[in-house]
């Protein structure tokens, strides 16, 4: 693992930028958290920084292991509004990607992809069942859908690999699938059960509520520098201090700014728009079901959910983002494509457009590695989730935090075992090569989109 050339040594970190939009989820989410910035110095034995899908569970896990330990938890924006609160609330057991013609045949990679990713849809499953955290918890699995013939090869190349898996799904023929959607754009789709649909910004802010009562949470406090000590780490908010005896970096990229993988993180956004609340009258022409999940054939074409508080959201188009942070003109820039998609499913309705447009930050190394372990003497880490990061996020997190307390777990042994993040080609090469490969991908999906 990467660490600082000093431990002794200052670092100085820029913070995040801000959004320019927020969330849809986030605004539909209810009543937020009391907002406490942290102020003066204090001390605590754990200090987690982020308050994403790592970040929430590393400090419920540590909490629970030490109920006498205080633990702080800080975000440098508002929970649920976050990078975690952003993405469509796919709470996925086996990820797919049926264009990655390794997909069958990494038998043993798969395998404990699903058996991480189950850890965390269980921890995630305890919070709703035992802290009774409200997120519209749904678990009727998701559906792969295909609007045109090379779509539905993808779909026959996925169901391979989750008959070498061993995984059980079922195909929906065209009139049940456009019965379900209620449009005419699908022709075949794969239900895959195993899925849980959630409303990602309430889980976390409500999950932030339900935390043990030994821990703080500190939202708008981001980091802004940090001397690690090996007896008592010391970082710096804009209004005070941190001393911490233990640190758990769950800043996905950002980790990098810390000072750990530097220029190791190729930072995407994705972009995504939600309707107004739909009327009795447009609701019938959404299909039979009071909510659903689509996952496209193809992979850079449209995400759609309907929700239970019944609102469309569809999410499609990527783009690299130069030092973490994207633009107002590219949210609205991304919305012309999101309204496209949407007058291809339901051109009935899409005349009302959106009420909200956002983009997310997902974080990609150049090999597919992760960060996951001791960075620095009592400094802890796990970051470069790769995707479909909602399970992903809680098991990285729940066993960052076991790691932390001297556990061991096989999940801790898989993770520990993941490559690391490699350093990719210099910026510019990445920039244009992501912008020329998104581009491609995005015309080559045609009306997957």
């Amino acid at each position: 693992m990467a660490s600082l050339a000093r431990s002794d040594k200052r670092i100085a970190i820029d913070p995040p930028h801000p959004e320019p939009t927020p969330c849809g989820w986030f605004l539909t989410s209810g009543a937020d958290l009391p907002l406490i910035p942290q102020r003066g110095d204090v001390e605590c034995e754990c200090l987690v920084v982020g308050a994403g899908w790592m970040g929430l569970h590393a400090a419920r896990r540590f909490a629970e292991l030490n109920p006498d330990a205080r633990v702080l938890l800080v975000d440098a924006g508002r929970i649920g509004n976050n990078a975690s609160g952003r993405c469509m609330g796919f709470v996925i057991d086996l990820a797919h990607n049926p264009r990655k013609k390794d997909f069958v045949e990494d038998i043993k990679g798969n395998k404990e992809e699903l058996f991480v990713n189950l850890d965390g849809i269980s921890y995630i499953r305890s919070a709703v069942e035992e802290r009774g955290v409200d997120c519209d918890w749904d678990p009727q699995g998701k559906y792969h859908s295909a609007a045109t013939d090379h779509g539905v090869e993808d779909l026959k190349r996925f169901s391979e690999a989750l008959d070498v898996l061993g995984q059980k799904y079922s195909w929906v023929e065209k009139p049940e699938i456009q019965k379900i959607t209620g449009s005419r754009h699908y022709i075949r789709a794969l239900h895959h059960p195993g899925t849980i649909l959630v409303q990602p910004a309430k889980y976390l802010k409500n999950g932030a509520r339900a935390l043990p009562s030994n821990v703080t949470v500190h939202e708008d406090t981001p980091i802004v520098g940090m001397t690690l000590d090996g007896s008592k780490h010391i970082c710096e908010t804009p209004t005070g201090t941190i001393r911490a005896k233990k640190i758990i970096l769950c800043a996905s990229g950002y980790l990098t700014k810390f000072g750990f993988f530097p220029h190791r993180a190729i930072p995407l956004y994705t972009f995504a728009s939600m309707t107004r609340e739909l009327t009795q009258s447009e609701l019938a022409q959404v299909g039979d079901r009071s909510a659903y999940g689509l996952i496209p054939a193809d992979s850079f074409g449209t995400t759609v959910r309907r929700t239970v508080d019944n609102r469309l959201f569809l999410r499609n188009v990527y783009s690299y983002a130069t030092d973490f942070k994207t633009t107002e003109a590219d949210v609205m820039k991304a919305r012309i494509q999101q309204q496209v998609a949407f007058d291809r499913r339901w051109p009935q309705l899409s005349k009302m457009g959106f009420e909200a447009s956002w983009g997310g930050l997902l974080t990609l190394a150049q090999n597919g590695g992760m960060v996951f372990g001791e960075l620095a003497q009592g400094v802890y880490g796990a970051a470069f989730c790769n995707g479909t990061g909602v399970a992903r996020g809680a098991a990285f997190g729940k066993a960052v935090a076991e790691l932390a307390c001297g556990m061991s777990s096989l999940v801790i042994d898989i993770l520990k075992s993941r490559a690391s993040p490699s350093r990719p080609y210099p910026r510019i090469i990445t920039s244009m090569g992501v912008g020329f490969v998104t581009s491609m991908r995005f015309r080559q999906a045609g009306a997957e989109v």
